[in-house]
């Protein structure tokens, strides 16, 4: 199963496939900012906290990475992501274990390749239920673009705003 999230959210929107039994929720962005420029944004807890939400990080492999996402409307709780980091390779790739009482335990990989002067940012998202990938698409889409906003120096959209925006895009 592979299947094309968002049709209308274009080049932007994820895509969702299945992989030895497994969801992989992925998105490739193109930005326009050095790979450096992009590994700051991902990987410094300051930086973070202005697009995805309050971060701590211990940048090494076994590390401890501790999140509450901005946006949700859950209770700290339900919403707060934590695991170990799993591959810590400045400026290229951060992957980390995603356990949060909203979805299943899983995976999540930043990789960063250099594109001109340029970034191209694959995310992937591994180990959720098929339903729960659903739901995080658009979800994942709106903390994409608050990225790239933060990048740009640009007003960080809303993630209930940007949500609703993009959510009509994706399927049920």
């Amino acid at each position: 199963m592979s299947d094309h999230l968002g049709e209308l959210a274009g080049e932007l929107a994820g895509e969702l496939a299945l992989d030895g039994g497994q969801t992989v929720l992925t998105f490739v962005r193109h930005l326009p900012y050095p790979v450096e420029a992009v590994w700051s944004a991902i990987a410094d807890p300051e930086q973070r906290a202005a697009w995805f939400g309050k971060t701590l990080i211990e940048g090494r492999a076994g590390g401890v990475i501790d999140m509450v996402p901005t946006g949700p409307a859950n209770p700290v709780q339900d919403k707060r992501m934590t695991g170990r980091i799993l591959v810590w390779d400045p400026p290229h790739v951060l992957e980390h274990e995603w356990k949060q009482a909203l979805a299943e335990d899983g995976v999540v990989r930043y990789e960063l390749t250099p594109d001109g002067e340029g970034t191209v940012l694959t995310f992937t998202h591994r180990g959720l239920s098929v339903p729960n990938a659903k739901e995080f698409g658009p979800g994942t889409h709106a903390y994409l673009d608050r990225l790239a906003a933060h990048l740009a120096g640009t007003r960080v959209p809303g993630w209930r705003e940007r949500y609703a925006e993009v959510a009509p895009d994706y399927p049920a």
